[in-house]
């Protein structure tokens, strides 16, 4: 996945203006981008936290590697919209199922992607 926010001032405009859509295993924060001018613009971008208050490298490598793999079953990155990921403490207890309906559930309410079922 080449569209990832590495900006820090992107990542802390998404953390105070984004809308966030929390799970028990992982929080998607959504910004609708509205520069259309721009065609660099209109393509979406993701970024993919873990913080160290959750775990060590062991943990935060792993979390990050199935919220990549979210991402890409659910279609991401995805057209208009920069997301971030933030990984919860159980994002790696539960089974990959499970976190994927729960993303894919956050990820409809942000009005990104249309339900499966």
């Amino acid at each position: 996945m080449k569209s990832t926010i590495k900006s820090s001032a992107d990542i802390s405009l998404l953390f105070s203006q984004g809308k966030r859509f929390s799970t028990p295993f992982l929080t998607v924060i959504v910004l609708k981008r509205n520069n259309q001018h721009d065609h660099e613009l209109l393509h979406g971008r993701v970024a993919f936290i873990a913080g160290k208050k959750s775990g060590g490298a062991v943990w935060r490598n792993g979390a990050k590697r199935r919220m990549r793999a979210l991402a890409y079953d659910l279609g991401g990155p995805w057209e208009g919209y920069d997301v971030v990921f933030l990984a919860r403490t159980p994002i790696l207890k539960a089974s990959y199922s499970k976190v994927s309906k729960a993303c894919e559930k956050a990820l409809v309410k942000a009005g990104i992607v249309q339900s499966a079922s």
